[in-house]
């Protein structure tokens, strides 16, 4: 991994949308391509993701990215994981904002060291305001969420419980008077108070990438055509119908099919490769929108 290196608040190349939050880290340290200037965005959401938290994020961050927006995150499991992964995965550029020091051995959680190299691999960047050799604690994750912010033109929020880390960054941003979405869910799912509250307290509701690029004044997606095209036969039309609406269990979907045990794994596959569904864990399919 590349060396780690410092730039301070009174430098020229210091992010100016950071200096101007109430407190700006007096030094930030960072591994990577870092940038002054670049149109960067904030995601963030819960550890403990549902099939449908993870499937969104993939969904709306993947075409940010494509977009041209810099991923900002915090490299924590779950949904911060899926929204750098996403940009390693399409070459995009993505920033990890870390509570701990930048040193592989106080990186956390360890489980994404190879993420974390990816992310500069991949053009992007780490960056902490914790010295090397810094561990995390309870008191540096909820403080570095200020940066992610901070950085940030805007800020999702992809799934929350009412009492989360997500909250504390949300918070951050709205102080920071940054535009704030959200991503709705189910009503009786706990990871959708979070995010059902800031919808009421005013954040946009976000059910596709367009929500956010207009609200930002950035060039909007353009509608792409029915899953028809492209699709090569109807055991795959079939299955992107019933993945349409929902992600599923590969035996919830040979049951709605009615296909073939083995026509829907081997469907599945060339799906996967065709990069049109993606498996979110357990045999879970859902569609790339």
């Amino acid at each position: 991994m590349e060396e780690i290196k410092q730039i301070k608040i009174e430098d020229r190349n210091y992010p100016e949308l950071l200096k101007r939050i109430p407190d700006p880290p007096k030094v930030l340290y960072f591994r990577g391509e870092f940038k002054k200037e670049e149109f960067c965005f904030g995601v963030v959401g819960t550890r403990r993701y549902s099939a449908y938290g993870r499937q969104s994020t993939f969904d709306i961050v993947g075409k940010l990215a494509e977009k041209g927006l810099t991923i900002v995150s915090g490299l924590a499991p779950g949904i911060d994981t899926f929204a750098h992964q996403v940009c390693v995965e399409r070459k995009k550029r993505t920033i990890a904002v870390l509570g701990t020091g930048l040193d592989e051995k106080s990186i956390y959680p360890q489980s994404n060291l190879k993420l974390a190299r990816k992310i500069i691999e991949t053009g992007g960047c780490l960056i902490s305001e914790l010295p090397p050799g810094t561990p995390g604690s309870k008191f540096t994750f909820p403080k570095r969420n200020r940066i992610i912010s901070g950085l940030s033109r805007g800020l999702l929020v992809v799934e929350a419980k009412n009492k989360s880390g997500s909250l504390i960054t949300a918070k951050y941003a709205f102080e920071q008077n940054r535009p704030l979405f959200a991503v709705p869910g189910p009503i009786y799912s706990s990871n959708s108070a979070g995010p059902h509250k800031l919808i009421k307290k005013g954040a946009k509701l976000v059910d596709n990438p367009n929500d956010i690029l207009q609200e930002l004044n950035l060039p909007v997606l353009e509608n792409k055509n029915d899953e028809t095209n492209s699709v090569h036969n109807l055991e795959e039309l079939l299955i992107l119908r019933v993945l349409k609406e929902e992600s599923l269990h590969i035996d919830k979907i040979i049951e709605k099919t009615k296909l073939k045990t083995t026509t829907v794994a081997s469907t599945l596959a060339v799906l996967e490769i065709q990069e049109k569904v993606r498996n979110l864990g357990g045999n879970v399919y859902g569609v790339i929108h």
